[in-house]
């Protein structure tokens, strides 16, 4: 659940300047990966993010080789990443078969079952990943988890910056202050919500918590409203920390990734709405429908690691396109984060003479201000934009591919963004949404 030892809140929203759930990391501008990318070896096109072509060489080692463990595993995290759980689940489990105490492969098919919210089959494989804090919240769903009432949320946000909030009740009660942040995965409560929704732990776990300790604490919450949209039987999460506020006074809690997915999500930021709505063919078709008469081509969209990290396709100044991480809500100035070793290949100006000291994860991150002269992602381009590089962040994501950057809330404030997790596209286009 940690990835390193330390899950922060605080330093999370903090660091989605620098780093969020989506790693910052440099790209592949040449050199042996490249050249590994062009005689198809299935490592080489995975880490340059060409995961289609790497998913079908992977499928040739294995019909070569069907005891394989490193290709059954990474077949099956490339169809993960892409929400293709069937062959998802085929290929992890075979890896399964292969090494059946492997932690990888029962982290990425734990991670399979939660998307599907198969709780409970789930916890067998987070337990052999040492994830007890997962094993033991989702043990503790009982019945259908994330049922959803109603067809249609919209919300207007509250505010912009620092970071968007919008209104959302807690089992019924009056409504409640909460930002958004897909760098986050799940549902997260401030202590006082927490307490008067009358939850009770079914498991805590104490972290290290920038110069402190930290208590997160697990539990199970009958009802989320949202709009016109109620969620119920939900895992949520809350903390508590002995040395520092955790801003309660500004917001009341976060929603990630997890209740994201549930739904056909569109980011208004041009016109500052929140739209959730319930995923069917009608709806998808209709986004689809709604991107051609505007005509924006979808782009691909990637769900990394336990739902914490969201991907796409863009380009910063002369890299082409290449897998980068788009973070909506959080909080941050920037239109883009990089690393160190990805603004010096691409010649990009560092103001060295400005460096920023922050967090990024409950460690201490240093970056400096930088300036690409143009960041696109499908039509969106931001020119000669604040952003940042990273002088200490590593050049590849931790599930091992190449990543250019991420761009988080302000690249996206003049568009409106729709993420269909069924077909696994992303729409963006100028202007407030139709």
């Amino acid at each position: 659940m940690t990835h390193d030892g330390e899950w922060d809140r605080r330093s999370l929203l903090r660091g989605v300047a620098v780093l969020t759930g989506a790693a910052v990391a440099a790209p592949l501008l040449g050199g042996a990966a490249t050249a590994l990318a062009d005689t198809g070896d299935a490592d080489g096109l995975y880490q340059a993010g060409k995961f289609e072509e790497a998913g079908r060489a992977y499928e040739e080692i294995l019909k070569r080789d069907p005891a394989n463990l490193h290709a059954a595993r990474r077949r099956g995290l490339v169809a993960l990443l892409a929400n293709t759980f069937p062959e998802a689940e085929k290929y992890l489990t075979m890896a399964l078969d292969l090494a059946p105490d492997d932690m990888q492969t029962n982290q990425f098919l734990g991670d399979c079952y939660t998307r599907q919210d198969k709780l409970a089959q789930s916890v067998p494989c987070w337990r052999a990943a040492g994830e007890d804090a997962y094993a033991t919240w989702f043990a503790a769903v009982h019945g259908e988890a994330y049922q959803i009432h109603g067809d249609i949320a919209r919300l207007k946000w509250l505010r912009l910056d620092p970071s968007p909030l919008v209104e959302a009740s807690v089992n019924g009660g009056p409504t409640k202050r909460f930002m958004f942040y897909t760098g986050s995965p799940y549902l997260s409560l401030s202590s006082t919500v927490a307490k008067d929704a009358g939850l009770t732990p079914v498991y805590s776990q104490e972290i290290d918590f920038l110069d402190g300790r930290m208590w997160m604490h697990f539990g199970v919450l009958d009802s989320f409203t949202l709009g016109g949209i109620e969620l119920r039987n939900i895992p949520v999460e809350w903390s508590e920390s002995d040395t520092v506020s955790l801003d309660e006074h500004d917001h009341d809690g976060m929603i990630g990734t997890w209740v994201f997915h549930h739904f056909l999500t569109t980011f208004d930021y041009a016109g500052r709405w929140l739209i959730l709505r319930r995923k069917t063919p009608e709806t998808t078709a209709n986004a689809r429908a709604d991107a051609n008469r505007a005509g924006v081509k979808p782009l691909p969209l990637w769900l990394g690691r336990e739902g914490a990290s969201i991907h796409s396709r863009g380009s910063i100044d002369g890299s082409g396109p290449r897998v980068v991480g788009v973070n909506f809500g959080g909080t941050g100035e920037i239109a883009a984060g990089m690393a160190e070793e990805t603004a010096k290949q691409l010649r990009i100006r560092i103001d060295y003479d400005r460096p920023i000291q922050t967090f990024a994860h409950s460690h201490p991150a240093d970056v400096y201000p930088c300036y690409p002269r143009a960041i696109r992602l499908g039509v969106a381009v931001a020119k000669d934009a604040y952003s940042y590089a990273n002088k200490r962040r590593s050049t590849v994501n931790p599930l091992g591919f190449d990543e250019l950057g991420h761009f988080p809330h302000t690249f996206f404030k003049p568009y409106t963004v729709t993420l269909d997790f069924t077909e696994m596209n992303l729409y963006i286009a100028r202007g407030t949404a139709t």
